[in-house]
């Protein structure tokens, strides 16, 4: 265990700390501990954790409480002897006391889930681990590592592109998850398991993970202890099912040793339901880690394959999604998928470009055997771009320019029925049309706010802004995103159906019109349109352009003709 000097030492030193607050999304503000907290938090935390050895569970901390960590220490602290049906775990989790993120503890601890989630299963899962089972607690303090028997990483892992259209051009941001990893060699017990979650760079685990906690060991005189590291990455799907997504699904897991191997797997399938999803033990770390950026590559390639199909189609009088309706009839072809205005979610923008970097970085390879996946990327950053041409295309037609328009985005997330604005290809599209000079007007029924401009001086770091891409941004941080679909579409002479929320699939053209107070011009960026209501939209008097749907000229001069 660690000295008192030791714990001190952790806390920050700044004498204007004690000013300083975070605030959540919802407006409460919490001051920041100050250095005489840590102290008195281990000594809460170290209470707990007798009392809870005494009752016979592993002790399990989770570093970080983002979109994964937190609802992963919640499936942990909800798992259950399969013998007994009693807890088996008690669960840490760990939270940088950051201005941004500290409001995350206090929350928590009252028993709030500090993620926004269409899965109504957050909510109570979080609420019955801290407040009914009392299975589940937070803390800023990293000695809570030192008490550890378990640690899951779930530090964030970016890539930073520096140029919008070119992945190679671009780096893997692994700093924070390196002195993570620094931490952890210097308080956790030797015999601890660490299982790295988050997705990173194949070799991260082997190259990186093993060397820190290694070269820390030594430091601390444990020269012969070996580091019990493991790696698992997590498929979390954002919506209705995110809770069966951590728990009720399919893992890949790898450790660094046989011993390793052992823990991960035992772990694992002591809060997974393995029974009906089986665990897939792979022998290294890196194949585990190479597992998960393929499998996100593989998807964000097949998604980007129909971006030049999408094109020839709207040049030659081909509705790309009957084609695709017609291929997806064949089994073999069924996961076949339009991509939209883009692609977005955390993993597919971004995975394959770590795979890049690892190839260049740590295995030092300087040949270029990447040509598929950064290609892919590139493509699906940069299709949003030409949405924002359909939409100029489309109000030039009606004899307007973007730059005197108010144009009505329906549609801010990356996927439809879900509230998730990460990578969303409508960011894109509304950075564009706004460099564009475009009044832009945002709805989405799952979205309360659109931190990427909301806060997009500092979202999702400062200067990671997709912003800086684009022109004519600065006062992008007062869009808001409104939830009255009527107050968007008044006096609008464009919108842009941008997902397939079901709320905008049963839209007709004569209530968009009548909200609108005029014809308009409209854009299908998602194939929400069918042939019927494209018709009626040219029979009141609007232009209609599709992502794919080049057949809309063919109905216009029907429409003409009748």
């Amino acid at each position: 265990m660690n000295s008192s000097s030791d714990i001190l030492s952790i806390g920050p030193t700044e004498a204007t700390l004690n000013a300083l607050s975070s605030t959540s999304p919802a407006g409460e503000s919490f001051p920041l501990p100050s250095p005489e907290d840590y102290p008195r938090e281990f000594e809460r935390l170290q209470q707990l954790v007798q009392e809870q050895r005494e009752l016979g569970r592993e002790i399990v901390v989770v570093m970080g409480l983002g979109f994964v960590g937190a609802v992963m220490a919640g499936v942990v602290a909800d798992s259950v002897d399969r013998t007994t049906g009693k807890p088996s775990k008690f669960v840490i989790g760990m939270q940088r006391p950051s201005v941004r993120s500290y409001w995350k503890i206090p929350l928590f601890n009252r028993g709030v889930a500090p993620v926004e989630a269409e899965d109504p299963e957050v909510v109570p899962l979080i609420s019955r681990c801290v407040n009914e089972k009392k299975t589940l607690t937070a803390t800023f303090t990293e000695d809570a590592l030192s008490l550890a028997d378990v640690v899951v990483v779930d530090v964030q892992c970016d890539y930073f592109k520096e140029c919008l259209g070119n992945v190679r051009e671009g780096h893997a941001e692994i700093a924070a998850l390196e002195d993570s990893l620094r931490v952890i060699g210097e308080k956790i017990q030797p015999e601890c398991l660490v299982l790295i979650e988050t997705t990173v760079p194949p070799g991260t685990t082997e190259y990186i993970a093993y060397p820190i906690i290694k070269k820390a060991f030594e430091k601390r005189g444990l020269t012969d202890a070996e580091p019990l590291l493991s790696h698992s990455f997590e498929r979390v799907m954002p919506g209705r099912e995110y809770v069966a997504s951590i728990r009720d699904f399919w893992r890949v897991c790898s450790g660094i040793n046989e011993t390793a191997r052992e823990r991960v797997r035992k772990f694992l399938s002591e809060i997974l339901n393995v029974e009906k999803y089986p665990l897939t033990v792979l022998d290294r770390p890196i194949e585990s880690e190479t597992c998960k950026i393929v499998e996100n590559s593989y998807r964000a390639t097949l998604l980007a394959f129909l971006d030049e199909w999408s094109l020839f189609a709207e040049r030659n009088g081909v509705d790309l999604i009957k084609v695709i309706n017609a291929i997806k009839m064949r089994p073999t072809h069924s996961n076949m998928i339009f991509p939209g205005p883009g692609i977005g979610g955390y993993c597919l923008p971004k995975d394959g470009g770590l795979g890049v970097w690892a190839y260049r970085t740590l295995m030092g390879f300087e040949d270029d055997i990447f040509k598929i996946t950064p290609a892919a990327i590139d493509i699906n950053d940069t299709r949003a771009l030409h949405a924002a041409e359909l939409v100029r295309d489309a109000l030039r037609n009606m004899s307007k320019i973007v730059a005197a328009s108010k144009i009505a985005i329906l549609g801010a997330s990356y996927r439809e029925d879900v509230g998730d604005t990460r990578y969303s290809g409508s960011e894109i599209l509304v950075r564009k049309l706004t460099e564009m000079g475009g009044e832009i007007a945002v709805h989405d029924p799952y979205v309360q706010h659109w931190w990427e401009f909301e806060k997009q001086e500092t979202y999702p770091a400062v200067g990671h802004s997709w912003s800086r891409f684009f022109r004519n941004q600065e006062k992008l941080n007062e869009l808001r995103i409104q939830q009255d679909l009527e107050t968007v579409l008044k006096g609008a002479d464009a919108v842009v159906l941008a997902v397939r929320h079901q709320l905008y699939l049963t839209l007709t053209p004569d209530e968009i019109v009548r909200m609108a107070g005029r014809p308009i011009a409209v854009v299908d960026c998602f194939g929400i349109l069918d042939d019927e209501k494209i018709q009626r939209f040219f029979e009141l008097g609007c232009e209609v352009k599709g992502l794919g749907r080049g057949h809309v000229k063919r109905i216009k001069d029907r429409v003409k003709r009748v």
